[in-house]
């Protein structure tokens, strides 16, 4: 039983919520289940019900297990303050507020008909994922490796575009346009669309006249971020204040309307606070990082390039005013490696394709040396005999997967073409 079918059948109810009761005994009548947002938080937002004789308005969370709630450590997290009822598969511990009440619980299993749960299990067994799937495996060598490179630069392509377009936001400074490109993929797929904002609301030519001091660079990023909490008694996070509203006036900045940094499910390191303190100590460190990187061939280059820690502070810390253990946060190898896959490489070829360069053999051999990504995609070819041994690969893999499997365009996947000749 996975969350996404208890999510379905309490947003349609596909249950008998004629005589709905808690574990407690109490009546539950659903006036409106909520809003299903998919966002950090509770799984539905602004629901209507009646419990015993109570109405609620709130939140609704949903697991398979009660005891989840502890496992997610959902007691922490104050976003968990307003859920009124906990929608779950089996109860095998009560939930408690920070008040000491409990929370309400639904145990859907005794509500839902057989019926519903057969068809579930109908729909999760094993489908078709692409249609040679019993096939790809018995393609040569030769055809496979052949189209992986078309793969690889054709998902190459598509990532210089969005490059070339904000060049033009830029008026060609690659530097800056790198600056932008690199603080989207701090941030990663949860804060990557803040931290380019952030990114974007500071002229380049701020950075470059403030980046001799670390603290000018960190607190242009958390005040951008609007990230400094209210009541601080910290003296480095009131300095960092102090530095931005002098900085702000110094350079006439305007704050952008930015969606806040999410915290939620990340693990320390990547906290965002980290992530920009590190940004913040790289350009500290190199004023010229798009001439490094440009010219970088080897992946030990980059590796020793991005060899940064965080400032002394947050050595101590991953919150303002919340001291943790001494910790030096260098970044890991892997995510030095989602750097060079996602912003480097793309660079190096923009670049080099706007100035008449030939760079494919570079490239090549710089992707070829970087580890194999792990994701879905990859474990599900693995699984049908085909193993992507480093970047390269696993980049030319998730291309043939998004692109043609996906679009259902066997007959122009040199791998269909191959299978229909034989």
């Amino acid at each position: 039983m996975k969350e996404d079918f208890l999510h379905y059948v309490w947003q349609y109810k596909k249950f008998d919520f004629s005589n709905l009761t808690t574990t407690a005994g109490e009546l539950v009548t659903i006036n409106n289940s909520g809003n299903y947002l998919q966002q950090t938080g509770p799984d539905f937002f602004n629901a209507q019900l009646v419990i015993g004789k109570q109405k609620w308005a709130g939140n609704v969370e949903i697991h398979k297990k009660s005891s989840d709630w502890y496992l997610h450590h959902h007691e922490k997290d104050a976003n968990y303050n307003n859920v009124i009822l906990h929608v779950v598969w089996e109860n095998d511990a009560p939930v408690f507020r920070k008040d000491n009440s409990e929370i309400p619980t639904l145990e859907l299993k005794k509500f839902v008909p057989k019926a519903i749960i057969d068809n579930y299990k109908s729909l999760s067994l094993p489908k078709s994922w692409i249609y040679c799937e019993n096939q790809i495996k018995d393609i040569s060598d030769f055809v496979l490796q052949n189209w992986k490179e078309r793969l690889f630069f054709e998902r190459l392509e598509r990532k210089s575009i969005p490059i070339e377009k904000f060049l033009s936001h830029t008026e060609n400074d690659w530097e800056a346009a790198l600056f932008c490109m690199l603080a989207k993929n701090f941030g990663l797929n949860t804060n990557g669309e803040t931290f380019f904002k952030i990114a974007k609301s500071i002229p380049f030519a701020v950075i470059r006249k403030e980046c001799f001091e670390i603290k000018n660079l960190e607190a242009l990023f958390f005040g951008m971020a609007d990230l400094f909490p209210i009541d601080a008694q910290d003296s480095y996070v009131k300095d960092l204040k102090n530095r931005f509203d002098y900085l702000s006036q110094k350079h006439q900045l305007k704050k952008a309307i930015i969606e806040p940094v999410q915290f939620f499910k990340h693990r320390p390191d990547n906290f965002p606070t980290i992530r920009l303190v590190q940004l913040a100590m790289l350009y500290h460190r190199y004023q010229n990082l798009f001439s490094k990187i440009i010219v970088a061939k080897r992946a030990d280059e980059l590796y020793q390039l991005f060899d940064v820690s965080v400032s002394g502070y947050w050595e101590t810390h991953y919150q303002f005013d919340k001291e943790s253990p001494k910790k030096r946060k260098l970044f890991s190898k892997s995510f030095i490696d989602l750097l060079i896959i996602n912003t480097i490489v793309p660079f190096q070829f923009a670049y080099a394709k706007s100035q008449g360069k030939e760079t494919t053999e570079t490239i090549l051999e710089l992707m070829h040396s970087i580890k194999p990504e792990k994701n879905i995609v990859i474990d599900k070819f693995y699984q049908f005999g085909i193993k992507a041994r480093n970047a390269f690969e696993t980049q030319s893999l998730l291309q043939l997967k998004n692109e043609y499997c996906n679009c259902s365009k066997c007959l122009q996947c040199a791998i269909g073409i191959e299978l229909l000749k034989s």
